[in-house]
C-alpha cells in the first residue's frame, strides 16, 4: 500500500500540530481508493470506466488547507460522535441532562465544530492493501459528550465496492452514530442532474426546525415529490431530507444512464440523508451525498431506533457502496 505525507495541521483544543497521511488502497477488480488520516476521509474513489481507464466517484478537495476551512461540506469525511443533529444541542440520560456544541443555528450538527471529521486518525494498513484501519479516541466530555469513546473506521475494497465499517466502545453510557458523508458523482464531472436516484424507502423524515423532526410518526411518501421508491431524475429535484429506510436491499440506487454505472448501496443503518448540493458556493449540485446513518435527533425520540452505547457493549455499522457497469 502507498502512503505520503499531504500536510501538517495546525492544531486544536484536542490535538497538536499533527501529520496527514494519505494511504492508496487497490482492489482486484480495477478500484482504487484514497483515504487521508484527516477525518478518516474519504478522498477519492476510482472506478473503471470499461475502456481501461477510470473515473473519481467521489468529490474532494485539492489539498489540505481547503479541508481545513470551517466550511468545508464535510466531503467524504467520517462523522461523529453523532453524524446527524440533536435538537438544541439536549439530550437526557440516566436522567442527566448533557449540552453538546452548538454549531448549526443553535444546533448540534455531525459532532460538533470540532467533531471527528476535524481530527486526525490514527491509521493501520492491512497486509493486502485492499483495507486501511483507522481509529481515533474522543475523551470524557469532548463536544460535551459523555465517556471516554474509542472509535474505529476500517474503508475495505470489496468485490466491485467499497465497504465502510464503524464501531465504538465507551467508558460510561454515551451515544453514537459514524457514518460517512462522501459526495457522489458517477459522470466523475458536471452536475448530478442527469442521474436517477432509487430509495427503497416509504417514509420521510419532516423537520419543524434546522433538522429537528416534527413531532409524530415519520409521514409517507407515496405520490410525492420526494417519492423515490422507483427511479427518479434528479434534474429539477432540490434535496435536504432525511429518508426512513423499509429494510429491503439494496437500500438505494443511483445510476448515470450516459456512462452506464450504477451504484447500489447496502446499509445497516435505519435511514439515509439525502443532499443534493444545491448550496455549495462553488459547484452546485457537483455531487449526492447520500449518508446512511441513525435517524435526526434520536437521542430525543424514544420511538425511534435507539443510538446508546454502554460500557461493554460495542456499536458497529456497516455500509457497502457496490458499482455495476453497463
Amino acid at each position: 500500500m502507498r502512503s505520503w505525507t499531504v500536510g501538517t495541521t495546525p492544531g486544536g483544543a484536542h490535538q497538536g500540530p499533527m501529520a496527514v497521511d494519505a494511504y492508496e488502497l487497490t482492489g482486484a477488480d480495477g478500484l482504487r481508493a484514497v483515504v487521508w488520516t484527516y477525518g478518516a476521509t474519504l478522498a477519492e474513489l476510482w472506478v473503471p470506466d470499461g475502456t481501461g481507464g477510470s473515473v473519481n466517484v467521489v468529490l474532494g478537495h485539492p489539498d489540505l488547507t481547503a479541508y481545513l476551512e470551517p466550511r468545508n461540506h464535510y466531503l467524504g469525511a467520517t462523522l461523529g460522535r453523532y453524524s446527524r443533529n440533536v435538537g438544541f444541542g439536549r439530550f437526557r440520560l440516566d436522567g442527566a441532562e448533557h449540552l453538546l456544541d452548538l454549531n448549526d443555528r443553535g444546533h448540534h450538527m455531525h459532532g460538533g465544530v470540532d467533531g471527528f471529521s476535524r481530527r486526525v486518525w490514527t491509521a493501520r494498513p492491512e497486509a493486502d492493501g485492499t483495507a486501511l484501519r483507522l481509529r481515533l479516541v474522543s475523551p470524557d466530555g469532548d463536544q460535551g459528550y459523555p465517556g471516554e469513546l474509542v472509535a474505529e473506521t476500517v474503508y475495505r475494497l470489496v468485490e466491485h465496492g467499497i465497504e465502510f465499517e464503524h464501531s465504538a466502545t465507551t467508558s460510561s453510557p454515551t451515544i453514537v452514530d459514524l457514518t460517512n458523508h462522501s459526495y457522489w458523482n458517477l459522470a466523475g464531472t458536471g452536475t448530478v442532474d442527469d442521474h436517477l436516484l432509487t430509495i427503497a424507502a416509504t417514509r420521510v423524515i419532516e423537520f419543524d426546525q434546522r433538522m429537528v423532526p416534527s413531532a409524530g410518526p415519520p409521514p409517507p411518501v407515496a405520490g410525492g415529490p420526494l417519492d423515490f421508491t422507483s427511479p427518479r431524475p434528479l434534474r429539477g429535484c432540490t434535496a435536504d431530507r432525511f429518508f426512513v429506510l423499509d429494510g429491503p436491499q439494496p437500500a438505494v440506487e443511483l445510476s448515470h444512464p450516459g456512462s452506464g454505472r450504477t451504484m447500489r448501496i447496502r446499509t445497516t443503518a435505519p435511514g439515509i440523508g439525502v443532499y443534493t448540493a444545491d448550496r455549495f458556493p462553488t459547484g452546485a449540485r457537483s455531487g449526492i451525498c447520500l449518508q446512511a446513518s441513525a435517524l435526526p435527533d434520536a437521542p430525543n425520540r424514544p420511538d425511534f431506533p435507539t443510538v446508546r452505547l454502554d460500557p461493554r457493549a460495542i456499536y458497529h455499522s456497516r455500509t457497502v457502496h457496490e458499482f455495476v457497469l453497463g
